[in-house]
C-alpha cells in the first residue's frame, strides 16, 4: 500500500513540474511562423498586416484584449476623416475647446477653455503630440459630446468586425472596460489609411501650432520611426503604466504598405526596434502581385429591363494579392457573377466576387460592385431594344 501511495505522489510531482513547462513551450510557438521566424519577442501581443489586402503576415496573441492607451486615437482620427469625407466637417472649421476638453491630463496641446483651432490643427495635435485635450475637442465638435462620440466609436468598431474592442473614451486615458487587441488595431489602422491625407499628419516629424501667436507650440511626433525608419509615415504611439509602450506603425516601400502593431512593450527602444524588425521581415520576404489594374474591366453582366443593357464591373483600384517573393507561380482567378441581374441596380451594389487561388488554395476574395447605378428602362427603350434584336440592328 505504501509503495502504491509513493508511486502516486511521485507521478503527481512529475505532472505538476512538467505541465507548466509544456504550456510555456506552446505559448512560445504562438509567435513563430511557418519558417521559424520569431518577431516581437518582448511584446505582449503583435501583428504584421499588409494594408492593401488585409493579409496577416505574422501574429502573436493578436486577439488578446489589452489596454490600447493612446492608440485609441486611431478611431478618433478615423471618425474625423469620415466626417470630412461625408462633408459634415471641414479642415478649415473652427473647433472650440470646452472646459471639459481643456481639463484632460496626460499628453496635451494645452488648450485653454474657449480657445479655437481649426480641425487641421487639432488633427496635428492628436496625430503628432497625442493630445488628449485635442481628441476630446474633436469628439465634441463631431458628436456634440464625448459620450455621444464614444457611442459612434463602438458602433464603428462593430461595423469593422472588431470583436476584441470596447471604448470608454476617445483618447485612451486609463479607465475600466476600455480595451482592444493587436488584430483590431490593425483593422482600424487599415481603415484609417484609406484616407491618404492622414499620413500628412501622422508622417510629419515636427510642426507648430499657434504659429502666429506670441507663444507658438512646437510639435514633435511621438513616433520616432517616421524620422528614423525609411518609408515610415504613421500611425500612433501609446503609453500608460498599465498598457506599457504600444505602437501601431505603418511604412511603405516598392508599392507595399505594411501595418505593424505591438502592445505591452517594456520601453520605447525595444518597441521601435521590434517594429523595425517586423517591417524589415515583411519588406524582404513579401511583395504584391497585381491581378487587375485600376479601371480595368473585370467582368460584364446583362441587366434585365435596364436603361443600359449591360453592366461593366470595373476594378475600383488595383486588385492585388500578397505573395512570398519568388513564389508567385500557380496563381489563378475565378470571377463569380450571375449571368444577368434585374434593374434597378444601385451604385456600389455587390454583384459577385473575384476569387484568387494559389495552387488551388484560396488566397483572397474581392467583392465586385456596380460602379454606377442603372435605372429601369421605359417601355419605349425596351421596345427599341427588342426591335433591334428582331431585325439585327445595333441600338
Amino acid at each position: 500500500m505504501k509503495k502504491v501511495m509513493l508511486t502516486w505522489i511521485l507521478t503527481l510531482i512529475l505532472v505538476v513540474s512538467v505541465y507548466p513547462a509544456s504550456i510555456n513551450a506552446a505559448q512560445s510557438r504562438l509567435h513563430e511562423d511557418d519558417d521559424g521566424t520569431v518577431l516581437a519577442e518582448s511584446a505582449r501581443s503583435a501583428i504584421l498586416m499588409d494594408a492593401d489586402t488585409g493579409t496577416v503576415i505574422y501574429e502573436k496573441k493578436s486577439h488578446e484584449k489589452l489596454p490600447p492607451a493612446s492608440i485609441t486615437k486611431i478611431m478618433t482620427m478615423l471618425l474625423t476623416m469620415e466626417a470630412i469625407d461625408k462633408g459634415s466637417l471641414k479642415l478649415t472649421d473652427k473647433v472650440r475647446a470646452s472646459e471639459y476638453a481643456s481639463s484632460m491630463g496626460g499628453s496635451q496641446i494645452f488648450l485653454e477653455p474657449g480657445e479655437e483651432m481649426t480641425v487641421d490643427d487639432m488633427l496635428k495635435g492628436v496625430a503628432m503630440a497625442s493630445g488628449n485635450d485635442a481628441s476630446v475637442a474633436l469628439a465634441e465638435k463631431i458628436a456634440g459630446s464625448e459620450k455621444a462620440f464614444i457611442k459612434l466609436m463602438n458602433q464603428r468598431a462593430e461595423q469593422l468586425g472588431m470583436k476584441d474592442t470596447h471604448f470608454e473614451n476617445c483618447n485612451g486615458l486609463p479607465v475600466a472596460n476600455h480595451y482592444s487587441s493587436a488584430n483590431d488595431i490593425a483593422v482600424m489602422s487599415r481603415e484609417l489609411l484609406k484616407y491618404s491625407i492622414i499620413t500628412k499628419y501622422t508622417g510629419s516629424y515636427q510642426d507648430y501650432l499657434r504659429k502666429d501667436s506670441a507663444k507658438p507650440f512646437w510639435l514633435v511626433n511621438t513616433n520616432k520611426l517616421v524620422r528614423f525608419y525609411s518609408g515610415a509615415d504613421g500611425l500612433k504611439t501609446g503609453y500608460t503604466s498599465e498598457a506599457k509602450f504600444c505602437l501601431s506603425a505603418t511604412a511603405t516601400r516598392d508599392g507595399l504598405r505594411l501595418i505593424a502593431v505591438v502592445l505591452g512593450e517594456p520601453n520605447t527602444k525595444t518597441r521601435n526596434n521590434e517594429v523595425s524588425a517586423m517591417f524589415d521581415y515583411g519588406f524582404s520576404q513579401y511583395s504584391l502581385q497585381p491581378i487587375y489594374k485600376a479601371g480595368e474591366v473585370v467582368s460584364k453582366v446583362k441587366v434585365q429591363k435596364g436603361k443600359t443593357a449591360q453592366l461593366e464591373i470595373i476594378a475600383p483600384r488595383q486588385l492585388s494579392v500578397l505573395v512570398k517573393k519568388g513564389a508567385a507561380e500557380g496563381i489563378t482567378q475565378k470571377v463569380v457573377v450571375p449571368e444577368k441581374v434585374s434593374a434597378p441596380v444601385k451604385e456600389g451594389q455587390v454583384i459577385g466576387k473575384l476569387v484568387v487561388y494559389q495552387d488551388g488554395k484560396v488566397l483572397t476574395e474581392f467583392e465586385l460592385k456596380a460602379p454606377s447605378a442603372i435605372d429601369k428602362a421605359g417601355w419605349w427603350t425596351l421596345f427599341k431594344r427588342t426591335a433591334s434584336h428582331l431585325f439585327f440592328v445595333d441600338s
